[in-house]
């Protein structure tokens, strides 16, 4: 008996009538629900970062080209620009009070940022072990770095008072002479180091510290086998291990020391704008506030500007040598 292949109609027209669910229409991938969804997809992280981009570009790029143009002009405040080309900067080079100003801002940084980072390393070190309260220990040092510059410029400004400080007293009980930490060159740097030395020693110390537990402890577990002391150990596994935040730090360190300011002004008072009354701590920050605000020099304060932003560049260009150097030199003895 022979099959009927053609399909049956009435079944059809049943079929369409009755409940049974439809198959899905097939939607075309290039309408405009699907070019919306990509559009999203794409566009949505330029959108979250792009109040980033337009507060930097309002706060941070425009303010930089527009004092890389003053640097080229004769601007005086509250008056019109006269185009000079580098002759501001001609004048800083041939300005002793500029290379003043370079000289005591590179021998505070050295005084201050030696010291404050071996001394962030010591108490990094101890209370990377167990030791009671070492929570409180955290958050004792890093009570300086929370303190204001204004408070603790003031508070050490009495301590080195040349006639009632307490400096000069202890020092009197061991048979030395008042010493003059206000006028003189070298105790001014000195007392201007111990203010940023007290409030960042502790804040370097945390970092350190962090670096330090991301030590694997297999490490000084064979070290402590094969004999080896805490300070051998400290020697010749945490500081090697650590040494990519040791040269953060001194990065760091430096440009602060660049481009310090607050703790020079308020401790000469009076004469903290000019460093001093012999400008013996005067630093390139107070420099280029005493040329833009106190003489109305703002192409001359532009041009210090400038300079002191190559500085920190060819600082940074040194920490990014030294990384590759130190990361070439572990790769080969990883090699071998």
């Amino acid at each position: 008996m022979a099959t009927s292949l053609q399909p049956d109609k009435g079944a059809s027209v049943t079929a369409a009538h009755s409940g049974a669910p439809r198959a899905p229409k097939h939607r075309d991938p290039s309408g405009w629900r699907s070019r919306l969804y990509r559009i999203d997809l794409k566009a949505t992280p330029y959108v979250y970062v792009a109040p980033f981009f337009l507060v930097f570009a309002a706060f941070g790029l425009f303010p930089l080209l527009y004092t890389g143009w003053l640097s080229l002009q004769k601007v005086e405040l509250g008056g019109e620009a006269e185009w000079r080309g580098l002759d501001n900067y001609t004048r800083l080079v041939e300005s002793d009070f500029f290379w003043n100003a370079l000289a005591n801002t590179f021998t505070i940084g050295v005084i201050s940022t030696v010291p404050q980072l071996l001394m962030a390393l010591g108490l990094a070190h101890l209370l990377n072990y167990r030791i009671r309260g070492r929570g409180f220990y955290r958050v004792a040092i890093l009570a300086p770095y929370a303190t204001s510059i204004a408070a603790a410029a003031l508070v050490f400004a009495q301590l080195f008072n040349t006639d009632y400080g307490m400096i000069n007293q202890l020092l009197g009980y061991v048979g030395i002479d008042p010493v003059h930490w206000e006028t003189e060159k070298w105790p001014a740097q000195i007392a201007i180091s111990t203010i940023v030395t007290w409030r960042w020693t502790g804040y370097n110390a945390l970092i350190y510290l962090a670096a330090m537990q991301a030590v694997p402890n297999d490490l000084y577990e064979a070290a402590a086998l094969d004999g080896a002391s805490r300070f051998r150990q400290f020697i010749s596994i945490t500081i090697p291990s650590i040494r990519p935040t040791i040269l953060f730090t001194i990065v760091v360190s430096t440009i602060g020391a660049t481009q310090l300011f607050g703790e020079p002004l308020i401790f000469g008072g009076s004469l903290g704008i000019g460093g001093g009354s012999g400008n013996q701590y005067q630093t390139l920050s107070l420099l280029m506030y005493e040329k833009g605000w106190v003489t109305g020099a703002l192409g001359q304060a532009s041009a210090i500007a400038w300079v002191m932003l190559l500085l920190l560049l060819a600082i940074g260009l040194i920490q990014r040598l030294l990384s590759r150097s130190s990361e070439k030199k572990k790769n080969g003895a990883a090699r071998s």
